[in-house]
């Protein structure tokens, strides 16, 4: 899981995460992720109390190409 000692991205892989640990590794706040939980473009999974992120879903959902004025 993100935010883990010892452990990187790659070690857990398709491996639910905190969303705080999440929103940290993607530059955005808390909140935003929550909000995005909340209106359906993200998934969140809880887990009793916790909720938790796939960050491979959060990477198709949140991170995108910004188009070029060059690539046309």
């Amino acid at each position: 899981m993100v935010g883990v000692a010892g452990g990187g991205a790659d070690a857990y892989r398709g491996q639910p995460d905190r969303h705080a640990d999440a929103a940290e590794h993607f530059h955005v706040s808390v909140k935003t992720l929550r909000r995005r939980i909340a209106d359906g473009t993200i998934a969140g999974y809880r887990v009793g109390r916790l909720i938790r992120v796939d960050l491979d879903e959060l990477t198709q959902s949140l991170v995108g190409a910004i188009p070029s004025a060059r690539s046309v």
